[in-house]
């Protein structure tokens, strides 16, 4: 929370919130403004997919544009127009009907290019969806992984076996996130919640040696090769194993492209 001294970021404090459509996020952003944020000098804007239906929550944003996820490049779409000129805080919901790894691994270079880094991520668990289909325990384990906090929603009806066994599942793993409840659409201590400290077991996010790194400017070939013929660039691929940048098991992808841990199609079960 900035106070009237504090001098505004040169870069705003970015939030990704995953989760599928009908958990509750928009009114949990709602509540992480509202409750956790400075109103009369935080700036605010919230991006939200242009392919989910609009909710009653989101009019309490009071800016907000649409963002627009493309399936076949892989790529995260925002028009010059939707970008925040002044923002401290923004909240980007990612799609909830398509895959939150690819759209994770997008995200990192379109922060790159504008210059922002990821304060947090979180992700909103429809708990009944959850026990309902067993199938989507790999979407949701995905998204914990990436996540620093996680905010259990829609827990009306849910047993209270099935929620102890879902957080002792990720307890178990010794996951460093966060697991908090969300009550009415609120959540305890918002302001805890938007400590930018990462809480998150991916460091994918993280700065890294190998970020920036140009292997077009690193040759191999005969030393002694007067006409260059042997020289080429060399391919990053071509690193030995224990010299190449750690990859995220979530974004590991076998020879022929498609990634060593699939999750199911959200689509199926949204119904």
């Amino acid at each position: 929370m900035l106070s009237e001294s504090s001098p505004v970021p040169s870069v705003p404090l970015v939030y990704f919130v995953l989760g599928t459509p009908g958990s509750g996020r928009r009114a949990v952003v709602a509540d992480l403004i509202g409750a956790g944020l400075d109103a009369a000098h935080d700036r605010v804007h919230v991006f939200i997919s242009a392919d989910e239906a609009d909710q009653p929550a989101g009019a309490s944003f009071s800016s907000i544009s649409r963002w627009k996820w493309d399936p076949v490049s892989k790529a995260v779409v925002v028009s010059d127009d939707a970008m925040p000129s002044e923002a401290t805080h923004v909240f980007f919901l990612l799609d909830g009907l398509s895959d939150p790894v690819d759209q994770i691994e997008a995200l990192k270079p379109w922060l790159a290019s504008h210059g922002w880094t990821v304060a947090r991520i979180f992700t909103v668990i429809d708990c009944q969806l959850a026990e309902k289909h067993e199938a989507l325990a790999p979407w949701f384990a995905a998204c914990v992984h990436f996540s620093d906090v996680v905010l259990l929603s829609r827990r009306e009806g849910v047993a209270n076996k099935w929620m102890s066994a879902f957080r002792r599942s990720f307890e178990e793993e010794c996951m460093p996130c966060l697991f908090e409840f969300v009550k009415d659409g609120r959540v305890k201590n918002p302001a805890l919640l938007l400590d930018p400290a990462p809480r998150r077991l991916s460091q994918y996010f993280d700065a890294s040696e190998w970020d920036g790194l140009d292997f077009a400017d690193i040759e191999i070939g005969e030393a002694d090769d007067e006409d260059g013929d042997d020289v080429r660039p060399l391919a990053k691929a071509e690193l030995d194993p224990d010299d190449q940048p750690p990859v995220d098991p979530y974004l590991e992808r076998k020879q022929n492209g498609r990634r060593d841990i699939e999750l199911p199609d959200i689509r199926k079960f949204l119904a």
